[in-house]
């Protein structure tokens, strides 16, 4: 609650959400907040569900790789979600006369969410495999089903807002 209520306001210029010329901005205070929100969940999940000592499981071989699993599809997914869209560009450049940048298209509609689509939907979709050891279409459709949902609260309300990774591309 200091976090969110105290921390994050005494620490960001602007709040949550912006109204700038018109139009709705993402404010430095979203990011944090969220996180915030999603620690006071977890918080609040320990205090009411919080197990004994004596139950806690041990860290052994079998959790370590779980863990190690997830870092790895994690890495994957961001990889894939950096390099996807100027690969892509690339690709098209090879049927243009007039060669593409993806600097330029990086902020343009299809061009800026193929990374963050493939990506995304990659991490989601595997995370998921890696708990029901199986990979499985509903894995795949609710990889993509996050990404659009994700994409829908963004990127869609703001006009300036570039997605990941494009902000460093």
């Amino acid at each position: 609650m200091v976090l969110i209520f105290i921390w994050i306001p005494l620490d960001t210029k602007t709040g949550i959400v912006e109204r700038a010329r018109g139009k709705f901005v993402i404010g430095d205070a979203l990011a944090p907040t969220v996180a915030a929100g999603f620690v006071l969940l977890g918080g609040l999940l320990l205090l009411v569900f919080e197990r004994n000592a004596e139950d806690q499981p041990a860290l052994g071989p079998s959790k370590i790789k779980f863990v190690a699993s997830v870092v790895a599809v994690i890495g994957v997914g961001f990889a894939i979600m950096r390099f996807a869209g100027p690969a892509a560009v690339e690709v098209a450049n090879l049927f243009r006369e007039d060669p593409l940048e993806y600097r330029l298209l990086r902020a343009t509609p299809v061009w800026k969410h193929i990374g963050y689509v493939m990506g995304g939907t990659i991490m989601v979709s595997g995370i998921i495999a890696i708990v029901e050891r199986k990979m499985s279409r509903r894995a795949v459709l609710t990889g993509i089903a996050a990404v659009v949902v994700l994409i829908a609260v963004f990127d869609l309300p703001f006009d300036d807002l570039l997605l990941p990774p494009n902000g460093d591309v």
